[in-house]
């Protein structure tokens, strides 16, 4: 079962009483460095503060009620993790989530939160998707995955139609490239409206799982490493089903970011817009600055995919930014 544009419009009704209709905003800022129209889209100001909370809703409002009853679970870099605690507790149905060792500390308080039971597991995404696959088997629970599913492409997509609504005129859209639930779903919907859109696909440097599975032309396992986009690491698992298809027919372009870049677009997204987000939610200016990209009289968005940031970080943006400058 693949997604259709279909799909995606029935998500955005399944998910208006849980997950927020975000802003487009305008940036004279970026705008004047780039000589085009920077626009950004906000899912920072979603409840659970990232994009993740659409795909986890859908899914979660596709159950049945055998399947809620016994409740769900999952693994996560964060955000789908705090998304999927945030809109099981709305809909009642007990949720468990699986983190590795890589998550911040903040990420993993902020999934306790919510009310959710979290378990700490392996240092890497898919040691704790085993983990979640094992008490599926054993306990009867039923796995939400954090991008590769139809339900969770097709929620994600809802940001799609939205910043065609707002800005019908898009040249480029840029987002933060992982597991492809948002690349996929975002550009299902958006290139099947408006086949021109340019979408720009974001990975970090190290552990770039879905760029090295395009190349190799499979899934493949990547080594993860610590970075201040953490929520761009993760595999995309070995048996993945739709999101290693989609993204390569709707991604336009992909770029890769050091982590001096992702700091110092922290800091201009800090300075510029007066917003404190997290690394994967400003690939896409990192990737303008270290690649040089033309934006030049173009319409773009940048998708600003999440706000789950600690303090603690902020000493050592400001030391790795100074590198991206020199």
């Amino acid at each position: 079962m693949s997604t259709s544009l279909h799909d995606v419009y029935l998500a955005r009704q399944a998910i208006k009483p849980v997950a927020a209709r975000t802003p487009l905003v305008y940036s004279p800022t970026l705008s004047k460095r780039y000589q085009a129209q920077i626009w950004l889209k906000l899912e920072t100001s979603q409840p659970t503060g990232a994009f993740k909370l659409r795909g986890a809703t859908y899914a979660l409002s596709r159950l049945p009620k055998a399947l809620r009853e016994r409740g769900v679970i999952t693994c996560s870099t964060g955000n789908h993790g705090r998304a999927l605690a945030y809109a099981a507790k709305q809909l009642g149905i007990p949720a468990t989530v699986c983190l590795s060792s890589l998550v911040p500390d903040n990420k993993v308080d902020a999934v306790k939160a919510m009310g959710a039971q979290v378990w700490v597991v392996g240092r890497s995404q898919d040691e704790a998707e085993q983990a979640a696959l094992e008490a599926v088997s054993r306990d009867g629970l039923c796995y939400i995955p954090p991008f590769d599913h139809p339900d969770i492409i097709a929620g994600q997509g809802t940001i799609g139609l939205e910043i065609l609504e707002d800005a019908p005129d898009v040249d480029v859209i840029a987002a933060g490239l992982s597991g492809g639930g948002l690349v996929g779903g975002l550009g299902l919907a958006a290139r099947t409206i408006a086949p021109h859109i340019d979408l720009i696909g974001v990975s970090i440097r190290d552990g770039a799982a879905m760029y090295e599975s395009i190349i190799a032309g499979k899934p493949v396992a990547v080594p993860e490493s610590e970075s201040l986009a953490d929520s761009l690491g993760g595999g995309i698992g070995l048996n993945n089903q739709y999101t290693f298809s989609l993204v390569p027919k709707v991604m336009t372009q992909h770029y890769q970011v050091d982590e001096a870049f992702i700091a110092r677009a922290m800091i201009d997204m800090w300075q510029c817009e007066n917003r404190w987000v997290e690394g994967a939610a400003v690939v896409g200016l990192a990737a303008a600055c270290q690649h040089q990209l033309e934006w030049q009289d173009k319409k773009v968005v940048i998708v600003v995919s999440g706000n789950n940031v600690s303090t603690d970080t902020l000493t050592a943006v400001m030391a790795l930014s100074e590198q991206a400058r020199s």
